[in-house]
């Protein structure tokens, strides 16, 4: 099982990050929830983009470009094996920061990747 860090995650059901962190928890993967909102998604807190874990497999994202430059620190601090740029979070900006670093990225849809067994 791969531990997702979901960037962008959402109380609000209608939000693509609160169904993302449902269904990756319902398919066993442990997931760590960074975002300005308040509550809690999938049984897990959402927090502020300050502690940096040193053991997530992929970081799920979820904000748009213009938000991204401040979490470029903290992604590359977190060091994932992968990001994946959602739908609508494609950002030449950081996939360069990402390949300077040697962190793969995809521009992908979790939920997608996670219905065909591709996650």
């Amino acid at each position: 099982m791969k531990k997702t860090l979901i960037i962008g995650a959402s109380p609000d059901p209608s939000r693509y990050a609160y169904k993302a962190a449902q269904m990756l928890t319902g398919r066993g993967h442990e997931i760590v929830n960074v975002g300005i909102k308040k509550g809690e998604v999938a049984g897990v807190a959402i927090e502020k983009p300050e502690t940096i874990y040193k053991d997530i497999d992929t970081i799920t994202l979820y904000i748009g470009p213009v938000t991204q430059p401040e979490y470029f620190d903290y992604i590359v601090t977190t060091k994932p094996q992968r990001v994946i740029f959602n739908p609508g979070t494609e950002n030449v900006e950081l996939q360069r920061v990402l390949e300077a670093n040697d962190i793969e990225y995809t521009e992908a849809c979790t939920l997608v990747l996670l219905s065909i067994g591709q996650y």
